[in-house]
């Protein structure tokens, strides 16, 4: 059984269209995405980086010991995902960027694959990263 971690990026958002909805519902749908609701809203989330998870672990090791950013990325030993949104893009791109100096080649690489993401978020509020251990 080999286990992974895949951090999933939101691609786009639809309304769930498939059921004739009548017209009042459906201004009831748009109201509650205008105040930031998500009645009827299908997040479609893509793959944008997969790490085997013992190179995980050992990544997010090289974060400080106690910091924020470490016990956020714990999460996903802890609770199997996390959600990574705008609330988390400074704490964690401060923490990676610090830690990229002692870092392998490839966890350096996905050092830079989540500064990609979290600038991704930054530039779009909308968009945020799904991060699931995922058994095979």
């Amino acid at each position: 059984m080999s286990e992974t971690v895949v951090f999933s990026q939101l691609s786009r958002k639809f309304i769930d269209e498939n059921d004739n909805t009548p017209d009042d519902a459906q201004q009831v749908i748009y109201y509650g995405l205008a105040i930031g609701h998500h009645l009827g809203v299908i997040d479609c989330l893509e793959a944008a980086m997969t790490c085997p998870w013992d190179d995980y672990l050992a990544w997010i090791a090289t974060l400080d010991a106690g910091s924020e950013a470490r016990r956020k990325m714990e999460g996903v030993p802890r609770y199997g995902e996390i959600v990574i949104d705008a609330n988390h893009i400074v704490m964690l791109a401060n923490a990676f960027d610090a830690a990229r100096a002692g870092q392998t080649a490839q966890q350096q690489a996905w050092s830079n694959s989540m500064l990609n993401m979290l600038h991704a978020i930054h530039q779009e509020n909308a968009i945020y990263l799904m991060v699931r251990r995922q058994r095979d």
